[in-house]
């Protein structure tokens, strides 16, 4: 995790002046969600408070939030026939960098995030999760890593030590089988927690949201089938809620207009039930979060258009996608020693779509980058 720079601005501007390095920037406006109007200088990548002199202002007035955040996106590959490859994760991540996203998690992926991305100046910082974690005839095949339930926590451990402490768990896959047991998933978030990890677990059915509640992961997936009397639990324990609704929106016109089958009503029955089981589960004070699970990359902003329509209030749709997200995940929101990734807006963002439409400036690790 990032660690503040130690110093005062004023001694680390003199230090860097002595090394040629470039000037202190400063951005000045109405910080979100406190919405009060502050100034940061930006030193190296770090925000500070402690004005410094002769600063190159490159915001001046709007709102400032911290850099947008998506916590459930698998950058690397677009298809099942087409491999995960280090191009592919490069555009995906470019993508989501100019739309403002500075912060993504990739809760499962292809193949794990190779280390060449977290030295890259120019991409997000990501928060990846391992390798998609799944036993025999729930998931994709070879598509993760396929082990046995047998496996499943110490491979689950395996994936959290060599991420950010995140795995991924398939706790389910089709709607007419059955789901990994409570009993299989408890293991695996008692081991994974006892190493300092987190579980992320993938829930579609009524039985694989309802076993990993019970078992106490720290993420519910999807979710589109969650009984919403396990909403108080989740409030309790802490399981957060990414619903993803965007990429199940755009698809649910095309499943009406398909011919009845068990598979098509089990799907539109979750999904006619998923907003306003969010909508519940935020009242009940579970965190829910924005993650878009589709492509193209850097669309998080329609996540947060979704979370407003199943009826969070439009700063706490918004805050799912940026300091809500950045504040679960461990990290500060717009303060000083934080890291100086931020999105400017020359209207209040919280108001309709358009006002948050793109951001007017993006400043990613205290470089500019549009």
């Amino acid at each position: 995790m990032d660690q503040p720079i130690s110093g005062s601005t004023s001694e680390s501007v003199r230090a860097n002046a002595s090394r040629g390095r470039a000037v202190v920037l400063r951005v000045r406006g109405v910080v979100l969600p406190e919405r009060e109007e502050r100034s940061f200088w930006i030193d190296e990548d770090r925000l500070r408070t402690e004005p410094v002199p002769d600063a190159e202002t490159v915001v001046d007035g709007g709102w400032l939030l911290p850099g947008l955040v998506d916590v459930h996106t698998h950058p690397g590959t677009e298809a099942l026939d087409a491999p995960f490859s280090d191009d592919t994760l490069r555009r995906h991540l470019t993508d989501h960098r100019d739309a403002g996203v500075l912060l993504v998690r990739t809760p499962g992926s292809a193949a794990r995030i190779p280390g060449w991305v977290h030295e890259d100046a120019e991409l997000p910082r990501v928060h990846p999760g391992g390798r998609w974690l799944a036993t025999p005839g729930r998931f994709l095949p070879g598509f993760g890593r396929d082990v046995s339930e047998a496996e499943l926590a110490r491979a689950a451990v395996e994936e959290a030590t060599a991420s950010s402490g995140w795995c991924k768990v398939v706790a389910d896959w089709r709607y007419d089988e059955p789901a990994l047991s409570v009993e299989v998933l408890t293991g695996v978030v008692r081991a994974v927690h006892a190493a300092g990890g987190r579980v992320a677990a993938h829930c579609q059915t009524a039985e694989g949201s309802r076993n990993a509640v019970l078992a106490g992961v720290d993420s519910l997936e999807h979710g589109m089938h969650l009984d919403p009397g396990l909403i108080d639990r989740m409030a309790a324990q802490g399981t957060a809620f990414v619903p993803t609704l965007a990429v199940f929106g755009a698809g649910a016109g095309a499943r009406r207009s398909e011919e009845p089958s068990g598979r098509r009503d089990w799907w539109l029955a979750g999904w006619d039930a998923l907003l306003p089981t969010v909508r519940a589960a935020h009242e009940a004070g579970v965190t829910v979060l924005a993650g878009t699970d589709s492509f193209p990359c850097g669309t998080v902003m329609s996540e947060v258009e979704w979370l407003a329509r199943a009826g969070l209030p439009p700063e706490t749709a918004l805050g799912a996608a940026s300091w809500t997200a950045r504040s679960w995940l461990g990290l500060p929101g717009l303060t000083d020693g934080g890291p100086a990734d931020l999105v400017a807006y020359d209207t209040d963002p919280t108001l309709p779509p358009s006002a948050r439409a793109h951001p007017s400036r993006i400043i990613l690790r205290g470089r500019v980058v549009a």
